[in-house]
């Protein structure tokens, strides 16, 4: 029996959950993607995967493993919940060596270790509480994916790719953007859910960079972007004092009147190196 068939023979997920009892943890931020067609979707919107290396964060009962499997895929699922073991080596029972489960917390989580040394994808749906500081240790970390898929709160997904000016640009969308190539390319209802969360949910891909800046660099947009922000409504030259006012504004060949909002990644970047010198 093929892997495909093997995975489309297992019970489906809510009877799974059914079976073993198991309800979403709302302390961990969890909310079950139950549909297959969305996973399904989700996996072909991650682009090629078979005999890629897929980090998969909060697996849950397995639903978008089973269709990173489907696709291919060599999937190392980090799971914090006890509780899914069982579900999840049931999965990997259906596909015999391309799923290993890992019992931890993906913050403290060594990916590269996951990955044997290797390049790696990151495929997930995110729990919703720890989606933004799990992006940033991807984005400024040791560890460099290939590439990521990941589904956020739509709040937080349109922070990640928002331009200067808008509403939601800020500290995440700029640090992601200096580093990646950031598209939002699904959204997906509350009701696809279970529990069906107070938001709607969103895809976004992320592709490195290829003059993404080095870490040094990196520290210092944060510590520009965190003073920007910290007083959005103040101009540059009294939001950034701390870090040279006027000054480093001048340095940077950036105008002190503006506010952080208008400022373009471009313009960050520029900052962060005269902070640099």
């Amino acid at each position: 029996m093929s892997v495909q068939a093997a995975l489309a023979a297992l019970p489906p997920l809510r009877e799974m959950l059914s079976e073993h009892g198991l309800l979403a943890d709302k302390g961990l931020g969890q909310h079950f993607l139950l549909d297959l067609n969305i996973t399904r979707k989700i996996a072909r919107l991650a682009g090629p995967l078979d005999g890629v290396t897929v980090i998969e964060v909060g697996p849950g009962p397995g639903g978008l493993t089973r269709a990173l499997l489907e696709a291919g895929a060599r999937v190392v699922a980090v799971e914090k919940d006890a509780r899914f073991v069982p579900l999840l080596e049931a999965v990997a029972e259906a596909a015999p060596g391309a799923l290993r489960i890992v019992l931890a917390d993906a913050l403290t989580v060594d990916e590269a270790a996951l990955a044997d040394g290797g390049p790696a994808a990151i495929i997930s749906n995110l729990p919703y509480n720890v989606g933004a500081p799990l992006l940033v240790k991807w984005l400024t970390g040791p560890f460099r994916p290939t590439a990521m898929t990941l589904m956020f709160q739509k709040e937080v997904a349109q922070r990640i790719v928002a331009p200067p000016g808008s509403s939601a640009y800020g500290r995440l969308g700029i640090l992601t953007q200096a580093t990646s190539h950031a598209e939002m390319v699904m959204e997906a209802p509350a009701r696809a859910f279970t529990p069906p969360p107070k938001v709607d949910s969103a895809v976004v891909r992320l592709t490195p960079r290829a003059d993404r800046p080095e870490p040094g660099l990196l520290a210092d947009l944060q510590k520009v972007t965190q003073a920007a922000f910290g007083q959005r409504r103040k101009m540059l030259r009294s939001s950034v004092a701390t870090l040279g006012g006027a000054d480093l504004c001048a340095a940077a060949g950036v105008d002190p009147t503006r506010r952080g909002e208008t400022l373009s990644v471009d313009e960050f970047l520029a900052m962060a190196r005269a902070l640099r010198r």
